[in-house]
């Protein structure tokens, strides 16, 4: 008897669903982009749990009759591939036929179609792949699609779907990259009965990015110009610098319509943005490609997220160009030239004539270089309070383990230097107060975490999958003295911080918090205490700005600390140069 046996229909659509069909998402993806494909106007989207119990998709597209309907669940029927010339020039979303046979072998399929010259429409009933009722139905022109109990007839896939809210805000997500590529099209979202957004079509792609991204953002928007390339067309916007985030999710990409990822796309980003971010850090953007389709495949991901460019160096170098173009700061205007009426060296009018400069002008004397922006003059010392050398010194007492050190002074407002027993310590003022608060912060907890509400709430505008997870943190977050709560929409309030913490201006110092707490790559302790802690203390450290004046009190509080010589992360608070150390390097024979 032969080993080898062929698939039968349902199991075969099974296996290709594994592919197409990931989550509640993906369904929305597969079907939304076959309702733009078919020319609708408004695209309506409800949820019930996450997706997991309905999926629905309307739209008032072109619709089918009763033949291309039932051929649309025959798997790899497509209406947008006739010979594989067509392979080469893809315009439309879908073009597989994969996706609704998928879709109706994992779930209770319904599906209800009419064509707008028809007098009835088609009402089809498929359960986990088997055909259940198809009949004639009263309804709108367009298509409405529903998948129910999706994954049931697959209990080990259905074990994997995350969080009712975590699959829903990946609907949304979905969604928003559909809206900021068709902004021509109404989108609704509905989720358990409740409205989420109602995005109005629009004639500009910047009007739909201010939908999604609300008025405060909305007005730093860096418009970049549209770009000309070989086969490719780039504009888009970006914002500022300040903006940029360790992760991706905030750089939006729309390939011929299509949202896509690229490291090409990415990296041609943050080399337009180049000496103005710190590395591992991304700029927020916002592109619309229009690329010939000969130039780039789209059929190289399962569910064609990525694509592959045929020349990707003329992409980057067209995004890079719309990018520096964008980034570059306006020209000064134009300095309107005076004539003088007399010679500035000589004294003489235009007459001929000779008279003697005013006060206060003609070539100004000789003087000696000023002191530099920033750097102030050191006070007058007397001799007993001078080092050695005559270098002026100031004495710290002793206190507790403290060592014995003598500031010497700052060295680019960053760091100070300062003389000890043994010979010169640079010491980290940043890196000293992130010892300080961490360990407050871990001192406090033990006894209950003293919080201090904000006089103003800050409101941030979060991707939805972020605000999904921290607001299912939101209790780690308050052990560590951040109080949050939903305000709307994708709006997060925060209404308290730790009262140990001096944060003048809570918006930035809170923007970049969540940043790192959701996109570095800690799965596992993402919101543990300790690692919250440690955030903290750096973000709240990175807000001051040394001054020497503080430093002999920063010294003593550090010096009270379990692990003064560190910080929370391992970086070192104070180096040290020994004299022998100094000795070798300068080539002393003796000290």
């Amino acid at each position: 008897m032969s080993k080898i046996r062929v698939l039968s229909d349902i199991l075969a659509s099974q296996v290709a669903a594994g592919e197409v069909v990931e989550r509640p998402a993906s369904v929305v993806k597969e079907l939304v982009e076959n309702s733009i494909d078919a020319g609708a106007g408004e695209i309506r989207v409800d949820v019930d749990r996450g997706g997991s119990a309905l999926i629905r998709v309307s739209d008032d597209g072109c619709g089918m009759s009763r033949e291309d309907a039932l051929l649309s669940l025959e798997r790899h029927a497509t209406s947008k591939l006739r010979n594989a010339g067509d392979l080469a020039a893809i315009r439309t979303l879908g073009f597989r036929g994969e996706a609704v046979p998928s879709i109706a072998s994992v779930s209770r399929f319904r599906m209800v179609t009419r064509e707008a010259v028809a007098v009835a429409g088609t009402e089809i009933l498929v359960e986990g792949g088997k055909f259940c009722d198809v009949r004639e139905a009263g309804c709108a022109p367009g298509t409405v699609i529903e998948a129910k109990a999706l994954f049931f007839n697959m209990p080990a896939r259905r074990k994997f779907m995350r969080a009712e809210s975590t699959e829903a805000a990946h609907v949304e997500h979905q969604l928003r990259l559909h809206a900021l590529g068709a902004p021509h099209i109404r989108f609704r979202l509905r989720r358990d009965d409740r409205e989420v957004f109602d995005l109005a079509p629009v004639a500009r792609a910047v009007d739909r990015v201010r939908q999604l991204l609300g008025p405060e953002l909305a007005r730093e928007l860096i418009t970049l110009p549209v770009t000309h390339g070989n086969g490719i067309s780039v504009e888009g916007f970006v914002l500022p610098a300040a903006h940029a985030r360790k992760g991706r999710r905030h750089q939006i990409v729309i390939l011929n319509g299509r949202p896509v990822e690229d490291a090409v796309i990415s990296r041609a980003l943050a080399e337009g943005f180049r000496g103005a971010l710190a590395d591992g850090m991304f700029p927020a953007a916002w592109l619309w490609i229009d690329l010939e389709p000969a130039l780039v495949d789209v059929n190289v991901h399962p569910a064609k997220r990525e694509v592959r460019f045929h020349r990707p160096i003329e992409v980057r170098e067209t995004i890079l160009e719309a990018v520096l173009a964008g980034l570059k700061p306006p020209a000064p205007p134009p300095v309107k030239r005076v004539v003088p009426t007399r010679d500035v060296l000589t004294g003489e009018s235009p007459d001929g004539g000779h008279r003697p400069p005013p006060q206060g002008e003609g070539p100004p004397p000789f003087q000696s270089r000023a002191v530099q922006p920033g750097l102030s003059r050191r006070p007058e010392i007397s001799s007993d309070e001078t080092g050695a050398g005559g270098v002026a010194v100031e004495a710290i007492p002793l206190v507790g383990r403290q060592p014995v050190f003598r500031i010497m002074g700052m060295l680019h407002q960053r760091l100070v230097v300062m003389e000890s027993e043994d010979g010169l310590v640079v010491f980290d003022p940043k890196a000293g107060r992130e010892r300080v608060y961490y360990e407050q912060l871990l001192r406090q907890h033990s006894g209950g975490l003293e919080t201090q509400s904000l006089l103003v709430p800050v409101l941030l505008e979060l991707d939805p999958r972020d605000l999904d997870l921290v607001l299912r943190e939101r209790l780690a977050l308050a052990e560590a003295g951040i109080e949050v709560e939903a305000f709307g929409g994708n709006t997060l309030q925060v209404r308290c911080l730790p009262a140990c913490l001096p944060v003048d201006d809570p918006r930035p110092f809170l923007g970049a918090l969540m940043d790192e707490l959701l996109h570095e790559s800690a799965p596992g302790a993402r919101f543990a205490f300790e690692r919250l802690a440690r955030l903290l203390a750096k973000r709240a450290a990175a807000l001051v700005s040394p001054k020497q004046a503080e430093c002999e009190r920063l010294l003593a509080e550090l010096f009270a600390c379990e692990l003064p010589y560190c910080t929370p992360d391992g970086r070192p608070t104070l180096t040290e140069f020994g004299m022998k150390e100094l000795a070798r390097r300068f080539g002393m024979s003796q000290v």
